[in-house]
């Protein structure tokens, strides 16, 4: 692991040399370690716990930590950086990581208490134990009036009831927090017109009336970790409120925001991992007395899968960069989702036509990258709501 991890040298053509240098270890890990581990996983649907664990002793989920919580004191874009490497070769352990820092440990560092980050964040950012974040409802997600899980405050204790949605992290044996949203009162709009009052709460895990139920069987993204949540009558500390009563979802939009460029780094690691694969399988793969690559139909998709992958990383690295300099970030980051998402997407489906009956074959990368790769089209913001927000920045409400 570098000695320091900050991206006070990054400029738009490169990165630092410490971040290139964890660049290179994170190949090396994903390429020797995760990606052998990923075949299994993905076939028996199974959480790779031997992996996430070797990822808390490299520092990957402390990255953007403070050194006084345990963590290795970078910043977003190192984070991103891992985030891309894992995701040539897994996106679902990509997506762990990006979850595990981005929705489990984030929120913590933005808006928590000095006691509660003490308390949560050192085994976060070890990789001993994850956190999930309970935002999606049946009826809510991006349209927060939709929210139905309630809390009420009895005595000093907060009392949660409701149902969660596509909660990642939420059910692994080492699930120790889930952060959820809930209506916990009413409050004026600055129109004087009445609204739900939402805030966030921790709820550690295991907790009596949490239940994380049966995992979903999802078309991609296979070994990570995701399942609907029912709380019955949870009932944690009135300390456990995360930051100002009633912002909860508004700190929780922040929060999201940087996630996105994660999201963004996540696409452009798949948008990547297809176009190597298709390189080398078109300089092998023979067809009419020569390589397959030399062939221009062949040969012109490639190139437009490079093109793709070259604007995804400027766009999520641009987004970084603006976050971690303090300046705005929000409209770039869903530019970078859109086009990382949509190059994930299209690389996913032009390597699979380039290997042909073997891009079927669910061994294959490609073939995990094209069922994996369309939840980046969904997940943390679809590319409608991303395109909302663009127009919205625009002067388009």
């Amino acid at each position: 692991m570098p000695d320091v991890l900050s991206s006070s040298e990054y400029t738009s053509t490169g990165l630092s040399e410490e971040l290139t240098d964890l660049a290179a270890m994170v190949r090396d890990f994903a390429d020797t370690v995760v990606a052998p581990a990923a075949v299994t996983h993905d076939a028996a649907h199974t959480f790779p716990y031997e992996v996430v664990a070797q990822m808390g002793e490299l520092g990957l989920f402390g990255l953007p930590v403070p050194e006084e919580y345990g963590g290795m004191g970078g910043d977003h874009l190192a984070l991103c950086v891992a985030i891309e490497e894992l995701a040539r070769v897994d996106q679902s352990i990509a997506i762990t990581l990006e979850a595990g820092v981005s929705l489990g440990i984030s929120p913590l560092l933005h808006y928590g208490t000095d006691e509660q980050k003490s308390a949560w964040v050192p085994d976060l950012a070890a990789g001993r134990a994850l956190a999930g974040f309970g935002l999606t409802e049946p009826e809510a997600g991006s349209d927060a009036s939709g929210t139905r899980t309630t809390a009420r405050l009895e005595d000093g204790t907060w009392v949660i009831n409701g149902n969660k949605e596509f909660i990642t992290n939420s059910g692994t044996d080492i699930t120790r927090l889930v952060t959820v949203t809930a209506v916990t009162g009413t409050q004026e709009d600055r129109h004087g017109r009445e609204r739900k009052e939402i805030s966030t709460l921790l709820v550690p895990v295991p907790t009596e009336g949490f239940r994380a139920e049966k995992a979903y069987d999802k078309v991609g993204w296979n070994s990570s970790d995701t399942h609907p949540l029912t709380l019955t009558d949870v009932r944690v500390p009135e300390k456990n409120l995360l930051g100002e009563r009633g912002r909860g979802y508004a700190n929780f939009v922040h929060t999201l925001d940087e996630g996105r460029i994660a999201i963004a780094a996540l696409g452009t690691g798949a948008a990547q991992g297809c176009l190597d694969a298709a390189v080398r399988y078109a300089k092998e793969r023979r067809a009419f007395g020569s390589a397959i690559g030399q062939h221009q139909a062949i040969a012109f998709k490639i190139a437009r899968m490079q093109v793709r992958v070259h604007t995804a990383r400027l766009a999520w690295r641009d987004a970084a960069a603006r976050m971690v300099a303090g300046k705005p970030f929000k409209t770039q980051a869903s530019i970078a989702k859109i086009v990382a998402g949509e190059a994930a997407m299209d690389n996913a489906r032009d390597a699979t036509q380039i290997f042909g009956g073997y891009g079927f074959i669910n061994e294959f990368v490609v073939a995990r990258h094209y069922r994996d790769s369309k939840i980046l089209e969904i997940g943390e913001g679809t590319t409608e709501v991303q395109q909302m927000l663009i127009a919205r920045s625009l002067g388009l409400e």
